[in-house]
């Protein structure tokens, strides 16, 4: 298990996209966190990539999942109790939650692990690219991430929540701009512990391999399984595409002195 910790790569600009993107997932999941639970469950089949809805698109049946709702019983006072939710096919809904499932995540450990990575690796790809060419391949590597983990499971009722698979364009983005950038490590081996500088490429590559491992071992399962493998590793490698192809369209800039940028 390893932890990155920071690298060694400067930045010469604020990454307010990246402060904004981290500020906006911290406030859904706030506001989310305050509702009751068969609230946030409801929100989350709504709001959340369901892939079995993209059938919806040409076959346009409501489809029926099953929630907990809190009901008031004048008896027993306040239960909890299992109903069906429709999910009507309305394509703007369904389209919808393909960019609002990305700023929503079921838990603290879930937000703090992919904000961490957002912030650590986020900050050079967006002085790269600028704001709104850095914003461009978060969400559309977000989108392709969705659709890797619906071609690998596209008949799944369970909704896909998390920022992960456009976090993971941005850690293939870096890969690529900067695979032997030097990043300080916190790696765990049973009970050694330690901090090692390893090459940008070498942090992400392991990562990458166990998303597929990880992928692979769910598929052998019978399914894509509780978590969107697919979908960080369809997100890394659209990452991985689009950066060099968005570095060439929008050119190099000069820093402040006039001199070009030293990459």
């Amino acid at each position: 298990m390893f932890l990155p910790l920071h690298d060694d790569n400067p930045t010469r600009h604020t990454p307010v996209v990246t402060f904004a993107l981290v500020a906006i997932n911290v406030l859904v999941f706030l506001w989310m966190s305050r509702l009751p639970e068969p609230r946030q469950e409801m929100l989350t089949y709504q709001h959340g990539f369901v892939p079995a809805r993209i059938l919806q698109l040409s076959q346009p049946h409501p489809m029926f999942v099953p929630i907990r709702v809190a009901v008031v019983d004048p008896f027993w006072g306040v239960h909890v109790e299992e109903q069906k939710l429709e999910l009507a096919p309305d394509p703007r809904q369904i389209g919808l939650s393909l960019l609002t499932c990305m700023f929503m995540h079921g838990s603290w450990m879930h937000l703090l692990g992919n904000m961490w990575f957002l912030w650590l690796f986020g900050n050079n790809v967006e002085d790269r690219l600028r704001p709104l060419g850095y914003l461009f391949l978060y969400l559309l590597g977000g989108l392709i991430a969705s659709a890797a983990h619906w071609r690998v499971d596209p008949t799944s009722t369970t909704p896909i929540i998390g920022a992960s698979g456009a976090i993971a364009a941005v850690l293939g983005a870096y890969a690529v701009t900067w695979p032997w950038s030097r990043v300080s490590t916190l790696v765990f081996l049973v009970i050694f512990i330690t901090i090692i500088d390893v090459p940008a490429l070498v942090v992400l590559g392991v990562w990458f391999v166990a998303q597929v491992m990880a992928g692979q071992e769910s598929l052998c399962a019978g399914g894509a399984g509780g978590v969107a493998w697919w979908a960080h590793v369809g997100g890394f490698l659209a990452g991985m595409a689009l950066m060099p192809v968005l570095s060439a369209l929008l050119g190099d800039r000069p820093d402040e002195e006039g001199a070009p940028a030293n990459y």
